[in-house]
């Protein structure tokens, strides 16, 4: 990832036109709209940031101390693909190779990679094929930068990046071997793990102090995109080849709105972490609550959007404690509540939105879903939707909500109270007390 700082369903389409259609299959991304993210590589040993070689300027010989130790004895990737299905994940993407270069898979284009390592074998095949087991969708990263291979230039973002001699020597470098390189493992990832549904590429960046960026033409994207597509036209493509894309991808931060690209609606996500890094950080502390975890996803999906969630597993191939505990209680509160996400997108533009909530709507069902952010006392009063619901319920235990259409309101006028009827307002008679979930939601049955 970036360091910290930096075609739809039919009933989706009738519902919101406006969306750009995708080249790839996006009908599963926006019925899914969860995701796992896995970042792992030799940076889970260094345990303190995915961009420590960067940040620590390390050389490659300084580095490859993590190749020569990197054993992870307790890897368990049906653990893994259990945790992610029980949080109501339902596709996942895996870091194939980080900007670091080191490969997870057997690749036959590079001896920089898993096989070669104590750990002596392939790590990403078996991580596939626990989460299909899973019946989740597979996705791969792969990191367009590279700071290990022998023709790789210098850059901003390289770790030799104010080393001199290094600078002069990367002069001499073939960049077209490297982009060759990134084509033919790409091809590798595309013809040796079976049908894969979305492809994550990993950066473009402009120049910077003076060095130069890298974009499209480094990458040779467009040739890069008909090999992509010639090997599996399904595929979903993000959008930081420079090329467009199926996808697009804010990274953590949540977009105010559903994300358009040239005024048009697009199929997007946005990815986070749980703490402040992608990769295992052991001394991290800034780790969100489930509450906000929780909210996160609402918001994504009230905006027409999916949430990659990230974790880091360590270096002994487990997921970090921190992590897991939040995955159980993100999955108790989907178990409950998985109808107001999977399938669901932003609220027509005819219904209000209630203070300390936020609106998602199953065109399929014709059901809304009101996630009350902050518990009122006795009533939710819901501007536009008189005469537009059949039934509501609490959604955790499908208990009935009473409400009453047309509210009477009171206004000073003249230094005087006078009283008016609103007929567009529901009003929702609710519990005094609070239900014991992460975040209520109310499920109004639209009327046909």
């Amino acid at each position: 990832m970036k360091e910290s700082g930096e075609s739809m369903t039919m009933t989706m389409k009738d519902h919101d036109p406006e969306v750009l259609q995708t080249t790839g299959d996006s009908a599963w991304f926006t019925q899914d709209r969860f995701g796992l993210f896995i970042h792992w590589g030799l940076y889970s040993m260094g345990a303190r940031h995915e961009w420590l070689q960067s940040r620590e300027r390390m050389g490659l010989e300084k580095y490859s101390k993590y190749f020569k130790r990197f054993d992870p004895d307790l890897y368990d990737p049906h653990m893994w693909a259990e945790l992610a299905s029980e949080a109501g994940m339902r596709y996942m993407v895996a870091t194939t190779k980080h900007h670091e270069g080191f490969c997870l898979w057997d690749s036959a284009h590079t001896g920089y990679k898993a096989t070669n390592t104590p750990a002596g074998r392939d790590l990403l095949s078996p991580m596939v094929d626990a989460f299909r087991e899973r019946d989740m969708r597979i996705g791969f990263y792969h990191s367009l930068i590279d700071w290990h291979h022998p023709h790789y230039t210098v850059d901003p973002k390289h770790p030799l990046r104010f080393d001199q001699q290094f600078i002069e020597e990367s002069k001499r470098r073939d960049f077209a071997q490297y982009r060759a390189y990134l084509h033919a493992q790409t091809k590798e990832l595309l013809t040796r793990f079976g049908s894969i549904d979305l492809l994550f590429y990993d950066f473009s960046f402009p120049e910077e102090a003076g060095l130069p960026g890298k974009g499209k033409e480094d990458w040779g994207s467009e040739e890069l995109v008909r090999l992509i597509r010639s090997l599996q036209p399904q595929i979903l493509l993000n959008d930081r080849l420079q090329t467009g894309g199926d996808i697009t991808t804010p990274e953590q931060y949540m977009p105010k709105e559903w994300v358009k690209l040239n005024g048009k609606k697009v199929v997007w996500e946005t990815c986070h972490t749980f703490s402040g890094s992608w990769g295992y950080y052991r001394d991290e502390e800034s780790w969100k609550s489930v509450e906000s975890l929780v909210k996160m996803l609402i918001d994504a999906v009230s905006k027409g959007g999916n949430l990659l969630l990230n974790i880091g597993p360590n270096a002994r191939g487990e997921i970090d404690e921190r992590s897991i505990d939040r995955l159980k209680s993100i999955g108790k509160w989907m178990k409950r509540h998985s109808r107001s996400i999977y399938g669901c997108t932003e609220a027509p533009g005819t219904f209000d939105c209630p203070q300390d909530c936020r609106l998602t709507y199953n065109p399929s069902t014709n059901r809304m879903y009101v996630h009350v952010y902050s518990w009122p006392f006795k009533n939710i009063h819901l501007k536009g939707f008189a005469g537009k619901v059949e039934y509501a319920q609490l959604l955790n235990d499908a208990s009935e909500i009473k409400f009453k259409e047309g509210v009477v309101e009171s206004s000073m006028i003249d230094g005087a109270y006078r009283e008016s009827r609103d007929e567009s307002t529901l009003m929702l008679s609710i519990p005094v007390k609070k239900p014991d979930v992460t975040v209520p939601v109310i499920e109004l049955f639209l009327k046909s």
